[in-house]
């Protein structure tokens, strides 16, 4: 059995803890079974971005007579398309080559399983450290439909390396993998159908936020709601999806219904590490697990499934594993953001207002309409609107946003509420240049 000072589990944000404790001196292993770069690099946010962008140009063109332009005929270039996705293993393989030319490090390719307290074994040979960190993710839910074992299937991870383009999309899920793989493969021409079990898509976004994006997407796309799936068959070319309501059917079947920890493959249980219910890591604020000299965060922690999340987590880790017992430091999460990038893209922080109404809290609400802005306007973007919600001495306690560049606006709240006052005057007595579409978060701001 080979000793180490470290061992990381999972080479996504894992990677920052081991380069850190390596620069610091430390005999670390590494150990993945997939490619360098984790979930993120491989198989979701930055493929599927790539990805995305080639639907947001389709939409581009597809609005273009609003301007008072004419686009001639177009086609894709499907192969092309998903080739572009594929630059990420470049990179990973750049990454692995760095690695192994590493000091301090030694790369373990395979799947990792405890075997016992600190010791667990890969591709045959046995490691064990007085200190381990856990970041080996999650991977997608499989629901308990009948028959989905006996029918062609596909996830988001299978979906980044299709040769064709589905004629007929069903998309079993409405979260945000759901919707953002629609607005992907339906601008480029599938036909989509969505069956979400909830009352909406996007469950999670404030509530008004949801519903609105409900709407717009049932006007681009087939969307059925409170749609619970019972059976999936396979008929000739066809793939029939059953429920209460009745029946949809389709040339191809995505699952897109959350994802769970690897924990259970871990086996955690066998160095005596908790989990939740759901086989999340359990962790304190330091993101040490019950057992001392074991850490874990990103996904298999639960506490936020984002990779901006498992960086500034992997920080912490990094400070807390080498300052000694006196000197460990409790995640800060304070304005953490997230983004979904569909058309029109979502973007939230801070509470809801659902969350707010169930915890009987006072508070206010401030809104702008994005078509109300000089840039809105030129935009034509009629649908998208800030949402602040506030305290009743201007706090921000949540920021919501539906409509163009989403993702982009977010981020003048995001410095309010981690580095500045946290309060909408920091927005309001900003000068925005106008007419940026800034303004509409600023005039949101000023609503409150």
């Amino acid at each position: 059995m080979e000793k180490f000072d470290l061992i990381v589990i999972g080479a996504g944000s894992g990677l920052d803890v081991m380069a850190a404790a390596a620069a610091r001196g430390m005999k670390v292993a590494i150990v993945e079974e997939g490619p360098m770069g984790g979930t993120c690099l491989n198989r979701g946010c930055i493929p599927t971005k790539i990805l995305i962008h080639s639907a947001d140009v389709m939409q581009t063109i597809k609005r273009a007579s609003l301007f008072g332009i004419k686009a001639g005929k177009v086609s894709i270039d499907f192969k092309k398309i998903m080739a572009r996705a594929r630059v990420v293993d470049e990179e990973s393989h750049e990454i692995e080559a760095n690695i192994k030319n590493s000091q301090n490090i030694r790369l373990f390719k395979g799947r990792g399983r405890f075997t016992g307290p600190k010791k667990l074994t890969v591709a045959g040979k046995e490691l064990t450290a007085d200190k381990i960190v856990i970041a080996a993710g999650t991977r997608p839910s499989l629901p308990p439909i009948e028959g989905l074992d006996k029918v062609p299937y596909m996830t988001s991870d299978e979906a980044l390396h299709i040769k064709k383009l589905p004629k007929k999309l069903v998309i079993i899920g409405g979260g945000y993998i759901a919707v953002e793989f629609a607005h992907f493969f339906g601008s480029l021409g599938s036909k989509i159908t969505i069956l979400q079990r909830n009352v909406r898509l996007v469950p999670d976004e404030d509530e008004e936020i949801g519903h609105r994006f409900t709407e717009l997407f049932s006007k681009q796309y087939e969307v059925h709601v409170k749609f619970a799936v019972k059976k999936v068959e396979k008929k000739g070319e066809r793939i029939i999806v059953y429920s209460e309501q009745g029946e949809v059917e389709g040339t191809d079947l995505l699952i897109a219904t959350g994802r769970v920890p690897n924990s259970d493959i871990l086996d955690v249980a066998k160095t005596g590490v908790r989990v939740d219910k759901q086989g999340f890591i359990e962790t304190d604020e330091y993101l040490e697990t019950n057992v001392p000299g074991i850490w874990a965060f990103g996904d298999i922690a639960g506490k936020f499934l984002f990779k901006h999340s498992a960086n500034l987590e992997a920080e912490y880790i990094s400070h807390n594993l080498m300052g000694g017992e006196h000197h460990k430091a409790a995640v800060d999460y304070t304005a953490m953001p997230h983004a979904v990038f569909s058309m029109p893209q979502i973007a939230g922080v801070g509470a809801t207002e659902q969350e707010l109404k169930a915890k009987n809290e006072d508070y206010l609400v401030g809104k702008y309409k994005y078509i109300d802005s000089g840039m809105g306007t030129a935009m034509e973007e009629r649908e998208g609107f800030v949402k602040f919600l506030t305290d009743y001495e201007g706090k921000i306690l949540g920021c919501h946003i539906l409509g163009a560049e989403a993702s982009t606006l977010i981020h003048e709240v995001l410095v309010s509420m981690k580095r500045g006052k946290g309060t909408v005057a920091d927005i309001v007595q900003t000068v925005h240049i106008h007419p940026a579409l800034s303004e509409v978060v600023q005039r949101a701001a000023g609503a409150v």
